[in-house]
């Protein structure tokens, strides 16, 4: 059983069991769990429910295992030519690790 989950205006394919990286939950704490119930569609066995927009009743409940991880380091490098003009900038995204514990359809 799957279903597909909008977290933080992104869309996740959630099991029972899987490890995400979702963007930053500020309030996130180490050890707790929050519930997610934009839970766009449902596959349970092969029986597939689409939701319009969201399923309704369906929700997914997740354990918080590291509120701030950061990512890879992303160089962004602008240059003109002919004119000496060179930047460069660096960015390191925030990321939240949740486990998905349990989905309710």
């Amino acid at each position: 059983m799957y279903v597909i989950v909008e977290i933080q205006g992104q869309q996740f394919k959630a099991e029972k069991g899987k490890k995400l990286f979702v963007h930053h939950i500020a309030e996130a704490e180490s050890g707790s769990t929050i519930e997610f119930d934009k839970v766009l569609l449902v596959d349970a066995d092969g029986a597939i429910t689409i939701g319009t927009p969201t399923v309704s009743g369906a929700k997914v409940v997740c354990e918080v295992i590291s509120p701030l991880v950061k990512g890879d380091k992303v160089l962004v490098f602008h240059k003109k030519r002919r004119k000496g003009h060179r930047k460069l900038n660096g960015h390191r995204q925030q990321f939240t690790e949740v486990i998905i514990k349990e989905i309710v359809a």
